[in-house]
Order: structure tokens, then sequence, then C-alpha cells
């Protein structure tokens, strides 16, 4: 892989890159969508958290060393345009605006359906509204504004896992009033309630929980030293695999399996079922934090690559505008703004079924964009016989995850939604291919055509 041009050292060391990543990983794929897998696979959702942990460290590693050989703003797009074309890195880019627009869309549903833990007679859409708005105002502010906000955050919701987790140890020691005393699975039968099939469909709510490496791949040219980013990588997702076997494994031996709701987080139920008034209530308020704090992360991610798709002229130009003192997308943000709307209104219309299936449908497009980071990588790198194998046990993984969700009825309308896109954003490549054709013959007649020379003065 060949250095390009790419951008100047940034501000952030590796340390504050894994909070940052942190910080827009744990949100409501942990906090709520771990439900609907646990819903799923019962107690064997940890070993389908395990094997997407896997998965995440190949994708990632692959995604740091190609930042720090070559950094680059457009990240993993800018990769898969290198390595197959321009196609490609139109595809991916908006594969990912796509996927980050229903993200944005699942994560307002879980906040709306955090808060009506409160206020049950609330309409989602006005939740989902009302935070809407917050994140479009704190991407306003500017990375500084964001940066804070996010390594705030990051410690409140560590800090309530740390509480959840001295909880259920209280739990286990018999300490608490109430509720059930935590029991390990004893059995095969046990552990898989659901049979092998019920694991394999919650892959894709395990590979969600993880959803946000793409954001740490697009913040990574912010590093000072962007050969740390692997480094940043390591921590990060060591940290998170460790957080979500423990606690969700402590959730699933305090409840039983079939106890969990998808309307509520796994946490709550689990914390519920004992004498702690005013726990549920303090974690529930987490909750809604770490939820947003993912949303805006998403808002970051999405603005930034829609800027530089408009940059590559793989978008209108007017994306690519800033305005005003801050140097505001405004266009950028505008048409983010627009999926958010978008989103609230499908909250309107299907509030019974929008969060499962906008989740599968977000995940989904989340692992096609890994997998083509697999494979870029794979054309990109000199990969040593190790890096091979991992290159392919990530692949072979997402592929099982992604298969996963046709057997189970709460999950296949996702994946339909996701091949809506998918076949949508092929038609635009299609028809844009004639396009990039002309203007590269065009680039290349004006590389060919002679200069003028002055005439001699006489």
């Amino acid at each position: 892989m060949s250095k390009g041009a790419g951008t100047k050292a940034g501000d952030l060391r590796w340390w504050q890159l894994s909070l940052l990543g942190v910080a827009s990983t744990i949100g409501t794929g942990y906090f709520l969508g771990s439900a609907l897998g646990i819903r799923m696979g019962g107690p064997a959702f940890l070993l389908s958290i395990i094997l997407a942990a896997t998965a995440t460290y190949f994708v990632f590693d692959v995604l740091a060393r190609m930042t720090a050989e070559d950094p680059q703003k457009g990240s993993f797009r800018t990769y898969a345009k290198q390595a197959y074309g321009r196609w490609a890195g139109f595809s991916t880019g908006w594969m990912y605006w796509c996927s980050e627009v229903l993200i944005m869309g699942s994560q307002m549903t879980a906040l709306a359906i955090f808060s009506r833990f409160w206020f049950p007679g609330i309409p989602m859409w006005i939740f989902a509204s009302g935070y809407a708005v917050l994140g479009l105002f704190v991407i306003w502010i500017g990375n500084k504004g964001f940066d804070r906000l996010e390594n705030v955050l990051a410690v409140i919701k560590v800090a309530a896992i740390v509480m959840f987790l001295v909880i259920a140890a209280a739990a286990w020691m018999g300490l608490l009033k109430g509720g059930t005393k935590p029991h390990v699975p004893n059995s095969i039968n046990s552990f898989f309630p659901a049979g092998g099939m019920g694991a394999w469909s919650s892959l894709i709510f395990a590979f969600y929980a993880f959803g946000g490496i793409e954001v740490m791949g697009v913040m990574a040219v912010r590093l000072k030293n962007p050969k740390e980013a692997p480094k940043s990588g390591k921590v990060m997702i060591l940290l998170l695999s460790f957080v979500y076997v423990l606690s969700i494994g402590m959730a699933v031996m305090m409840v039983a399996w079939n106890q969990f709701s998808k309307s509520k987080s796994p946490f709550v139920v689990a914390l519920s079922s004992y004498k702690l008034p005013f726990i549920p209530h303090i974690f529930n308020a987490v909750l809604i934090i770490g939820g947003f704090s993912t949303m805006v992360a998403s808002l970051y991610a999405v603005t930034t690559m829609l800027v530089t798709l408009s940059e590559d002229r793989d978008a209108p130009r007017l994306f690519s505008r800033k305005m005003f003192k801050r140097k505001t997308p405004l266009y950028a943000l505008s048409l983010t703004a627009a999926g958010l709307i978008l989103s609230i209104v499908l909250s309107l219309l299907m509030p019974g079924k929008i969060y499962e299936y906008l989740t599968t449908a977000a995940g989904l497009m989340l692992l096609y964009n890994w997998f083509f980071i697999l494979v870029s990588a794979g054309r990109l790198m000199e990969l040593t016989i190790w890096g091979k194998i991992k290159r392919y046990i990530g692949m072979l993984l997402i592929a099982a995850a992604v298969s996963g969700t046709a057997l189970h009825a709460t999950s296949r309308p996702g994946l339909w939604i996701s091949l809506g896109f998918i076949g949508l954003i092929s038609i635009v490549v299609l028809c844009m291919r004639s396009v990039w054709k002309k203007s590269e013959q065009g680039n290349a007649a004006k590389l060919d055509k002679p200069k003028l020379r002055p005439k001699p003065a006489r």
C-alpha cells in the first residue's frame, strides 16, 4: 500500500481515541439491542458476543494498519477506492451513510423507549424529535465540543456498567432482598435454550453492539501519531469485550432469558426484580446518556463521510461547503437532518416494530462495509500467513451473522431492507459509470492537449 496524500497530524493521543471509541460504541446496541439477542439465543448470546468481538478485532486491525500506513480523511472509503476503483469508493461511502442514518433512527427509537419508562403516555416521535434537535446542536458546536462531550459521557457509561456489576455481585452473594439468586446454566440445553439456530440468529445483535469501529477509522486521522491507531483499537476492543461478556453474563444469570423484553434494557429488567427502588431509574437515565452519545457520534461520522464524498465528487459539491465562523458543513448536516426526520416518521407509522427492523438493517449495512474493509485489505496490504487466516476468519464470521438474519422472523425484514438499499446503490453506480467514464476521458484529453506558446516578440 503506497503512501498517498493523507492529512496533517491531529491533536489526539492514542488513549483519547480509545475513550472516544468506547463512547462511540457503548450505546443502544449494547443497552437495548442485546435484549433482542438474548431473546433469540438465550445465554448462548454470550458466545455470539465473543465471536463478534473476534471479528471486530480482525476488521479494525486491518483498518488501523491501513490508517497507520496511509492516513486518509475518507478512511475505509478511500481504501476501497484505491483497491477497486471509483465504484467501490462510491458504494462503500453511500452504504456507510445509509447505515448510519438507519443507526441514528434505531438510536432515536431506543432513546424514546427509554424515556417512556418514565412517561409511557407520550408518543415516541416526540422524544425522538427532541433528541434529534439536541444531537444536531452538538455537531453544530464543532470538534472541540464533540470531543469534550464524548469523553464525559464515556466516563458516565463506564461508571454505570461498574455500578451494575457491583449490584450484580451483591446479588450473587445474597446481600440483596427480592429477586432470585443468580445461577450459572449447568447444561447444554440451559445454555442453548433456543438451539443452535437461535444462537446463530443472535449473532447480528452481538455485532451491532460493536458498531462504531468505523467512527474510529474516520477519527484516526486526528491522532498525533497515526501509527498508534492499532494500539488504540486493541485497548478499546479488549475493554469492550470484557465489559460486554461480564455484564451481559451477569444479567442472564439474574433473570431467566425468556423474561427479557425488546422494549426494556436487559440491565433494567435484571435490576427491577430486586428491592432497589431508585437504581432502575438511575440506570435508565444513564442509558439515555449513553444512547445519546452514540447518536451524536453517528451524526459526526455520517456528516464527515458526506463531506468527503462531496470533496471527491461522489456527491454534489454543495455538501462540502462550510459556512459561518464555525466552518459548519450546513448542507451536509441538513441532509443528515432529513434522514433523521424520515426515521422519526417511520417510528410514528410503525412504533411496535421499528426498533427491530432498523437495528437489523443498520447492523447488516455495517457488516457489508466491514466485509469490504477486509476485501480491500487483501489487495492493498502484504499480509502474513496469520494475517490472511485472520482476514478469512473475519469474513466467515461476518457471513455467518448476515445469513443468520434469514433464520428468524424478527430479523428477516431487516435483511430485506438492507438488500433494498444495496440494490438502490447498485443501480445508481450503474447509472454513474458512464458519467465517470466521460469525466475520465475529458481529464485525459486536457492532459494530452498541447500547451499554447506565446508568439515571439518582433
